[in-house]
């Protein structure tokens, strides 16, 4: 697919299927200003209307150090508050069509994620990350709280007591600690982030793509609901996948001992 040249992101397709994206402001520690709001707004609903050939998203940030700082406050600062909750408003809009995007994004996170930056990567539907990156959600110490999903997707992830320590003293941890708690699946050499992303987006990638979205629509869902009713959810996802040229072509593939060849229909 083609995409328009974004002041504040690269995407390149680095894979017949798989988009990278990069979060393009190392000068300010790939801050999330409001440009980069509509950005990623834009990005994500293309993405959601037609994906295209895109199967998988990696999503990192520019430089080896920070993958996102966070709010830029350099420019909020001195915003009244009509001009606050505007731009709020904005990055409410582009973090929720993210998370309902259809497609897997996986993050690569080749440093530091606070704030904003870490809610970015609670969004993702998994993460792997640098050894020497940091996270914290750092808004108590600066007269405001998480407004992008932090306290709700931080406490699913680790558990509601530990969550409860991050958010009220902002204090960050370490990578080790962001694994032995599953926040990551994984840790790498700063260097190496992104390669082990795309070998995962390359598998997902080779996929059958309509069932690699329904997953993701029944994990979505159905974690929001009583458990029978999440089963019978997951049921009605699998029944579209029944009639689907894909599943007939996994069949066959099977049975004739070679790779199948996924169109996604």
């Amino acid at each position: 697919m083609t995409l328009p040249a974004y002041e504040t992101l690269l995407t390149e397709m680095v894979e017949p299927h798989v988009l990278q994206v990069t979060l393009n402001r190392p000068e300010v520690g790939n801050a999330i200003n409001t440009q980069m709001g509509r950005d990623f707004l834009d990005l994500w609903t293309r993405l959601t209307e037609d994906a295209g050939e895109v199967r998988c998203v990696v999503l990192t940030g520019a430089g080896d150090r920070i993958f996102c700082s966070g709010g830029d406050l350099k420019e909020r600062n001195g915003m009244t508050k009509q001009q606050w909750v505007r731009q709020h408003e904005l990055f409410e809009r582009q973090y929720w069509t993210l998370t309902d995007l259809p497609i897997p994004v996986i993050a690569a996170v080749n440093g530091h994620a606070y704030a904003g930056g870490f809610e970015t990567m609670l969004t993702c539907d998994f993460s792997y990350a640098s050894n020497a990156a940091r996270f914290a959600l750092t808004e108590v110490t600066l007269g405001i709280m998480p407004g992008a999903g932090g306290t709700q997707n931080l406490p699913r992830a680790i558990g509601e007591r530990r969550a409860k320590e991050m958010l009220m003293t902002g204090q960050p941890i370490s990578a080790a600690k962001a694994l032995e708690w599953g926040l990551v699946n994984d840790l790498c050499e700063p260097g190496q982030v992104v390669e082990r992303a795309l070998q995962t987006a390359r598998v997902i990638a080779g996929n059958a793509p309509l069932s690699v979205r329904q997953i993701k629509k029944s994990v979505r869902y159905g974690g929001q609901m009583e458990l029978r009713t999440a089963f019978r959810f997951e049921i009605e996802a699998y029944n579209h996948l029944v009639e689907t040229e894909d599943r007939y072509e996994g069949v066959r593939a099977f049975n004739e001992k070679r790779k199948p060849q996924f169109k996604g229909r």
